[in-house]
């Protein structure tokens, strides 16, 4: 037994050796396994954590309305936020379809507000769906200094702010989003770049003061202003509203641009061969499904101007502004080298509407003038392409007033009812058509510089009137080209008046055409004829059918023809009169019948001259018809009382009148008579007395087959020679001849001879019966006296 006790105690001794070596590996071990102690926490702080974790229950709903995880949480001792390191916020939608997703490195989490702040750059990415990829790029804003609803998910920063979303991105200074209302507002600064989708879209890009995007509404407003910009086309204003229109294909949602409407806006629509320009106070422009412009309307203060490219080339050649209360523009949507465009096709205007079209310089094309259009209601139809104007109409009165640019050119104004204005291409005035229509045409700046040179009186304006005119312009110019005036016609100018049923103006050739019943006249007479032509620079016109004029005498008695009678109005009747000289020169031709008072005057040709000349002439079946009404004495005496009225009337071919002589010369075979005398021969020269005189005609001389009978007291003598003279005073006629013509009287009594008596001068007085007859030489006197057989 002794035996084994040492080993009992040596056993015991290794047992409790091992069972000491065994603790101690199991203390090393334990110690390396052992959960390391907590750092002491700094003062300033009550916990710490790292990967921390917070998630709010929604009821039995199958996610949270919030989750929240950080890499590290600290919370204050002093305060019941948190700080969060590298922390992601998932905020849930109600059906636990999707999230929207926040991003920091670091945030404040204030527990009792439900709120997240993050002073740096943080993401937010928004609707990313629970299970699977997105089915379209989400929406993701970057910024800092955000502020997040963790209930709600509202977030909303100040600071400079970029964002992406599917088909665009864009930038602001402060952004808030409101995910329940879907509401989104960039503050400032904002700008915004978006491609639709489709073959024919086109990127558009917004920039604005501010933006709200309204997304339940499909609407963005863009404040106190905003601009868009889609292709070629800028719309700006205030308070610019943008409808959107939205549209599922295969479950995705599509919004293009359908409507924007504007306060004060204008907007451009620009393209290589045209420039589009239109404002408004209010202005509204609808788009198609591919973001195209279809129509424009403008209320108060609404203005379009348009822009005409030379043909073939970039260079501006006018410029077509419209104003009016209220503007309606209509688009025509074509394809151009695949891609759809807008084109111009009808525009309307209401209230106080004018159409200015304005020529603009270009070098080696002359300046036309300036056209505008006044209405109250106005209506424009586009050429193809939409930047030339085919036709304006006016629902109504309206004026077209042409406005010089060049010294030769007028200024007209057009005053009527239901204006239709025709264009040629590079919206050139081609027609013009109105009813109702008043006109007024200055002189141009050329014509009354030339006339000053001259030292003549400048021309005044001029006004027409009458129920229908058309006119027609040079449609490479726009010069007016003629006009036509149907219906009551009438003309003023100073004292030149005019009136027909028709007038036709020759701009070129500056002369008025007036058909039927046509009528002219001014402060020296006037004239009617079935057609008259006047040339409105000089005053000079031609009559043609029918005519009748009458013109009267010169305040200045010795600038009035003596021919008929000087002091009375000259009547004429013609088929044909020309009047030149302002009226001082004057042609008639085709039976003309002239008269003043009871003198008369016939003839083919009549060429009457009251300038310099001062005379008559007269060809063809001339006849002149003049009164002598000799006066009485004066004295009281019975027996001296005036005698009767005498007429003379003369016949020939051709008379030549002039008033320096008071001569009238008959020529071409001559017939005159008078009471108790009948003078023949080749030609005769009748000189009429002064003014006042008891006869018109003093003396008169006759040559060539002169063959002259005298009637009274039962006698009729007849006289023949080479050449006659006679006095009307004391009633003395003087035949004379040569061998072997020699002057001859023959003097017959109640049809039967009772002498014959030729001479080389024969004097005969018809007051007291007296012969006198002078021989020569070679050819005494010879004398037969015929005695009664008893």
């Amino acid at each position: 037994m002794r035996g084994t006790r040492w080993l009992l105690l040596v056993a015991i001794a290794v047992i409790l050796g091992g069972v000491v070596i065994t603790y101690r590996a199991q203390q090393k071990v334990n110690a390396k396994q052992a959960i390391p102690k907590p750092t002491a926490l700094p003062e300033t702080l009550n916990s710490a954590a790292d990967d921390w974790e917070l998630w709010k229950k929604n009821g039995d709903a199958p996610c949270p309305v919030f989750y929240i995880r950080a890499k590290k949480f600290e919370q204050s001792s002093d305060s019941s936020h948190v700080q969060l390191g590298n922390v992601e916020l998932k905020i849930y939608n109600k059906t636990c379809t999707g999230y929207d997703l926040s991003r920091s490195a670091a945030a404040i989490f204030f527990a009792n507000d439900n709120r997240m702040y993050s002073e740096g750059d943080a993401e937010i990415t928004l609707n990313l769906p629970i299970a699977g990829p997105p089915k379209h790029t989400p929406v993701s804003v970057r910024s800092s200094g955000i502020t997040v609803d963790t209930m709600t998910g509202r977030a909303e920063t100040d600071r400079p702010t970029t964002f992406t979303f599917e088909r665009g991105d864009g930038k602001s200074v402060g952004a808030f989003y409101d995910p329940p209302t879907k509401e989104l507002r960039l503050k400032s600064a904002v700008e915004v770049n978006y491609t639709p989708e489709g073959p024919n879209a086109k990127p558009m890009k917004i920039e604005a003061s501010s933006l709200d995007y309204h997304e339940t509404a499909n609407e963005i407003d863009l404040s106190p202003w905003g601009k868009l910009t889609r292709d070629n086309m800028q719309v700006e204003g205030e308070d610019v509203v943008i409808h959107l229109a939205e549209t599922k294909v295969d479950d995705k949602v599509h919004r293009t641009l359908k409507q924007v409407h504007a306060v004060r806006g204008h907007g451009t629509d620009s393209y290589p061969t045209r420039k589009v320009q239109y404002g408004a106070d209010d202005l509204l422009v609808d788009f198609d499904e591919d973001g195209v412009i279809q129509k424009i309307t403008g209320q108060n203060n609404a203005r379009l101007v348009e822009t005409t490219l030379l043909r073939d080339t970039a260079v501006p050649s006018a410029e077509t502004t419209t104003t009016a209360n209220h503007v309606d523009l209509d688009f025509t949507i074509v394809k151009k080298d695949g891609k759809k465009e807008s084109q111009l096709n009808h525009a309307s205007a209401a209230g106080n509407g004018v159409v200015n079209s304005r020529p603009l310089p270009v070098p080696g094309h002359e300046l036309g003038q300036t056209h505008i259009l006044r209405s109250e209601n106005l209506e424009m139809k586009m050429r193809p392409g939409g930047h030339e104007m085919e036709s304006v109409v006016t629902h109504g009165p309206g004026t077209l007033e042409f406005l010089p640019n060049l010294g030769s050119q007028h200024q007209r104004l057009l005053n009527g009812n239901d204006l239709l204005i025709g264009y040629a291409p590079q919206n050139r005035i081609e027609s013009f058509h109105a009813t109702g229509v008043k006109t007024q045409t200055e002189p141009t700046a050329d014509e009354n510089k030339e006339r000053a040179a001259k030292k003549q009186p400048p021309r005044v304006t001029s006004f027409t009137s009458s129920r229908e005119l058309t006119a027609r312009f040079d449609p490479n110019t726009s010069k007016l080209a003629s006009m036509e005036q149907n219906g009551d016609f009438s003309y003023v100018e100073a004292d030149r008046n005019a009136r027909a049923r028709k007038a036709t103006l020759d701009e070129k050739q500056n002369l008025i055409v007036l058909d039927a019943a046509a009528r002219m006249w001014d402060a020296t007479g006037s004239t009617s004829a079935d057609r008259i032509r006047m040339d409105q620079a000089s005053g000079d016109f031609t009559a043609d059918g029918n005519v009748n004029s009458s013109r009267l005498p010169d305040k200045d008695a010795n600038k009035n023809s003596q021919m008929l009678s000087g002091d009375e109005p000259l009547q004429a009747q013609a088929r044909r009169m020309v009047s030149t000289n302002h009226n001082k020169t004057i042609h008639y031709e085709g039976g003309v019948v002239m008269w003043q008072g009871a003198n008369r005057l016939t003839a083919d040709v009549v060429d009457l001259d009251r300038a310099d000349k001062k005379g008559l002439v007269a060809d063809g079946h001339v006849v002149t018809s003049l009164w002598e009404t000799p006066k009485d004495d004066g004295k009281g005496d019975s027996k001296k009382k005036a005698g009767p009225a005498v007429l003379t009337v003369v016949k020939a071919t051709h008379l030549i009148y002039t008033d320096t002589n008071r001569l009238a010369y008959y020529s071409g075979g001559v017939d005159l008579n008078r009471p108790g005398m009948h003078v023949t021969s080749t030609e005769l020269r009748a000189f009429l007395a002064e003014s006042g005189s008891d006869s018109r005609l003093d003396k008169a001389y006759a040559d060539g087959n002169v063959q002259i009978v005298n009637t009274g007291k039962g006698h009729i003598r007849t006289g023949t020679g080479e050449h006659s003279e006679y006095y009307t005073v004391d009633q003395k006629v003087i035949v004379r001849g040569e061998k072997p013509k020699l002057a001859k009287l023959v003097d017959t009594v109640n049809g039967a001879p009772r002498a014959n008596t030729q001479g080389t001068e024969l004097t005969y007085y018809a007051n007291d019966d007296r012969l006198l007859v002078n021989g020569s030489p070679s050819q005494p006197v010879e004398t037969q006296i015929h005695r009664k057989a008893k």
